[in-house]
């Protein structure tokens, strides 16, 4: 029987262990994206970004948006590349450069699905992130081996449909129910 460090983690989650010291990313949930011999790369999908709004983000990309858009939250997807956008959405995925990430869920950072959401034409389910969460070869691999974080597959309710503040306590009640 393999050990989950010994599996590549792409389409899980990563729920920090109660009481992880680090101020970035403790109480987190972290949708995975993409995890092989290279590294490892993820999104926080439970803290809204303390600084930004939508209307904001949309000015500064020098994108027109919809009034009905303006109370869209941005999250803080981790600390690697702060200025990066992303978008984990539910389908369709023809947007750009689109990563599939799960049977129903997609990871995009092009201007072509950031336009269609700003004029309210965007998926049906979508959240916007700022900033991501990077690992370098078998980074993650050993933070796994030293028990820093647990891992389920992801669920995309907790994704789309649990509001933010409550994800890392839907996320990890999702470990109580594997093992009954």
């Amino acid at each position: 029987m393999s050990s989950e460090a010994d599996q590549f983690l792409k389409g899980n989650f990563l729920m920090a262990i109660p009481g992880l010291p680090d101020p970035n990313f403790a109480q987190t949930v972290i949708c995975m994206c993409e995890h092989n011999e290279l590294g490892a790369l993820g999104f926080i999908i439970n803290k809204v970004h303390p600084l930004l709004t939508a209307p904001e983000l949309f000015d500064d990309l020098k994108i027109e948006y919809d009034e009905q858009v303006a109370g869209i939250e941005i999250h803080f997807g981790g600390p690697v590349q702060p200025s990066g956008v992303f978008v984990l959405h539910s389908p369709p995925f023809h947007w750009h450069g689109c990563l599939q990430v799960t049977q129903n869920l997609g990871l995009s950072n092009t201007r072509d699905i950031i336009e269609a959401i700003a004029n309210g034409k965007g998926p049906e389910n979508f959240i916007i992130i700022l900033g991501c969460a990077g690992w370098g070869p078998l980074q993650l691999d050993h933070e796994i081996s030293d028990n820093a974080w647990l891992t389920s597959p992801i669920v995309e309710d907790i994704i789309f449909n649990t509001p933010t503040d409550l994800r890392w306590e839907e996320a990890m009640m999702l470990m109580g129910s594997e093992q009954a």
